[in-house]
């Protein structure tokens, strides 16, 4: 502070939630003292990333491979990637059968799902792990004898969810928008740094997103149910609801993500806007306004049905009052069930047999990922983004249709890091740590103490580490059946920047290097040349020609290598969070397989 000549001791450090006139103005009003222990916490989170990093990256170098760096938190996300990626590879897939039969009532179609023998009034389990159990259990079944035996009701409540926080922000937002990590808060940045909406001028939208908070301030509760009343009603407003019981290690200093003011409704906004701003503008509108509504009320039922000694169950929802979701949407997947009654026999269409295999547990998306780190209170709201973007940009994951993949650059450097620094990248210790970062914040505990803890336990795992002779770790670059049209020496798949390449073995000396073209096994119906993968210079894949620039066709989904019966162009697997369907790639055409 004494660069500027302001004594630290004197009230000179403004601190505002949005950057709108009103708080900016009354900010300024009410500065406060700087708070040291803060900037204590501040300075020994920094001082122990940059040994984590300064000590490791060299080590990384000369173990594994050149260009390498090793961050403190993001070691630990690898580390999860790389273990989730192993459970995977060791998980067998078991079998199981379903069976599933299918009525209608009062034209309403439902469906019922085996669940276990009856015997003796008891329910017994019965595993149907292969093809000859489920045909053994069907023909016992007899398809007009489906008697309804017992029907339960039970009314239950959905209560709103809580304002966002930064992480919660950005698995809704990933989840309901299809927005990564990076670019979720690169929006919000736009919304609470202030977008031009007419006569108003400039006016931040938002508050601040880098929250970990769920507080709301009274003003916007006020607001909100004043909105709720005039346009939904009183009957789905509640008294108002502050929210923010503070999980432990939450730093209070902010409000949840909340719009600077409920008047302005996403509609009124919708031309001062992009398509990006709008939609993640309603979606933080959306969930402070239902966070002050009365929960959703509906009647959940369970119905047994039996066949002879098998039972069978269905299930359902039937909506009593919306409440919450009248604003903030949410798609529960619950059939609706006809009126039954007990003892009636029902009007079956058919039973049906699935095959199933167990699964793993799935890959990482960015959503689930950043919950973890949070859940485990690793990393703080401002990092989660940079987390990700440095294990993507250093090649030690890929990202393949939104799930992390590790690469064999990532997994060397994980066994590294597990093999010489366990007790520093595993999430009890990093979580630890966060944890005895934020008490020099908030117990006045000397910053230079925790460093030099840190350092002691650091220092003995990178005095093995550097003492280390094996060659284990090294990255080698994999030989392919080609040589260097300049100099004929064996060609090689290297690891750069942007991906893998092919390059010539004789590097530095020779300089020849090519990229690696993956064949999609069918032809350009322009040109007749191949097919190949590319990437976009925003990184999405897309499928084009091999002859590009002579030849510019291109597609967005992977082609099949099948005509359309319709127009004969080609036909594609387009599959997203919404569909999962083969069509045909002319936009004019509307077939689908």
């Amino acid at each position: 502070g004494n660069s500027i000549g302001i004594s630290p001791e004197e009230k000179n450090r403004v601190e505002f939630q949005e950057i709108t006139k009103e708080t900016v103005k009354k900010a300024i009003k009410e500065p406060r003292a700087i708070d040291m222990d803060l900037v204590d916490a501040q300075q020994a989170r920094r001082v122990i990333d940059r040994i984590v990093g300064y000590n490791l990256s060299p080590l990384l170098w000369k173990k594994v491979k050149s260009g390498l760096s090793a961050g403190r938190v993001q070691s630990v996300a690898l580390r999860l990637v790389c273990e989730r990626e192993e459970e995977i590879r060791k998980f067998k897939p078991e079998e199981y059968w379903s069976v599933i039969a299918n009525h209608e009532e009062k034209n309403i179609e439902f469906s019922s799902s085996f669940t276990s023998i009856i015997k003796d009034n008891k329910e017994e389990k019965l595993e149907l792990k292969n093809e000859k159990d489920v045909d053994k259990l069907i023909k016992k079944l007899d398809k007009d004898n489906f008697i309804v035996k017992s029907i339960k009701k039970t009314k239950r409540k959905r209560n709103p969810y809580a304002p966002y926080t930064t992480s919660t922000l950005q698995q809704d937002a990933y989840r309901r928008l299809g927005f990564t990590t990076g670019k979720t808060m690169t929006v919000a940045q736009q919304l609470y740094e202030g977008i031009h909406i007419g006569e108003e001028g400039t006016v931040g939208l938002i508050s601040y997103m880098r929250t970990d908070s769920t507080r709301l301030s009274q003003g916007i509760i006020d607001e909100a149910i004043e909105f709720i009343k005039n346009v939904y009603g009183d009957e789905y407003a509640t008294k108002g609801n502050p929210y923010g019981k503070n999980k432990k290690g939450a730093q209070d200093a902010h409000e949840g993500i909340r719009p600077s003011s409920i008047k302005r409704t996403p509609m009124n906004l919708r031309d001062y806007l992009t398509d990006d701003q709008y939609k993640l503008y309603r979606l933080i509108w959306e969930r402070i306004v239902s966070s002050q509504m009365q929960p959703a009320e509906y009647e959940s039922t369970s119905v047994d049905i039996v066949n002879g000694d098998y039972l069978f169950r269905a299930n359902g929802n039937i909506e009593i009052f919306k409440g919450f979701t009248i604003v903030y949407s949410i798609n529960d997947k619950d059939s609706i069930l006809p009126e039954l009654k007990e003892g009636q026999k029902l009007n079956t269409l058919g039973i049906e047999k699935n095959q199933h295999f167990t699964k793993p547990k799935p890959r990482y998306t960015e959503a689930s990922l950043v919950k973890v780190l949070e859940e485990d209170g690793i990393g703080r709201p401002s990092t989660y983004a940079s987390i990700i973007s440095s294990l993507t940009k250093r090649h030690y994951v890929e990202i393949k249709e939104k799930k992390f993949y590790t690469t064999e650059i990532g997994e060397k450097v994980n066994d590294f890091l597990i093999k010489y620094f366990d007790d520093i990248v595993n999430e009890e210790f990093t979580a630890e740590l966060e944890a005895e970062l934020d008490k020099i914040a908030d117990e006045h505990i000397d910053w230079k103490e925790a460093v030099r803890d840190f350092y002691s336990t650091f220092e003995v795992s990178l005095n093995k580490a550097q003492q280390d002779k094996s060659t284990n770790y090294k990255v080698t670059d994999e030989k392919i059946d080609e040589f260097c049209p300049e100099c004929n020496s064996q060609l090689v798949i290297k690891h750069g920047r942007n991906g893998k390449f092919i390059g010539c073995s004789n590097f530095p000396d020779c300089k020849f290097t090519k990229a690696i073209v993956k064949k999609v096994g069918v032809k350009c119906p322009k040109c007749g040349g191949d097919l190949v993968e590319k990437i976009s210079k925003r990184g999405k894949l897309f499928f084009g020609c091999s002859n590009y620039p002579k030849c510019d066709f291109a597609l967005w989904d992977r082609p099949t290598g099948e005509k359309c019966p319709k127009c004969n162009s080609l036909l594609v697997h387009k599959k997203n969070r919404k569909v999962d369907e083969v069509k045909c790639s002319n936009q004019d055409c509307d077939f689908v397989k």
